[in-house]
């Protein structure tokens, strides 16, 4: 599997650095972890739902939802 940085991440989803290494701290982006000060980000992983809009919150409960 190919890993890259919350920077590269960050540039692909339109989001900051900081952003993507905090969701990876939260462990919202499923196999990341954590090489020494540097997180290590599947190439294929997809950007976590923002759970602060209406929308997005249904969007979540329905993946939930699915799953159980």
């Amino acid at each position: 599997m190919d890993y890259v940085t919350p920077k590269d991440k960050a540039n692909e989803w339109g989001l900051t650095q900081r952003r993507v290494e905090v969701l990876c701290d939260k462990g919202r982006i499923p196999g990341a972890y954590r090489l020494g000060r540097v997180w290590a980000i599947p190439k294929d992983a997809e950007k976590p739902i923002d759970g602060r809009t209406k929308a997005a919150k249904e969007k979540q409960e329905a993946i939930e939802d699915g799953r159980n």
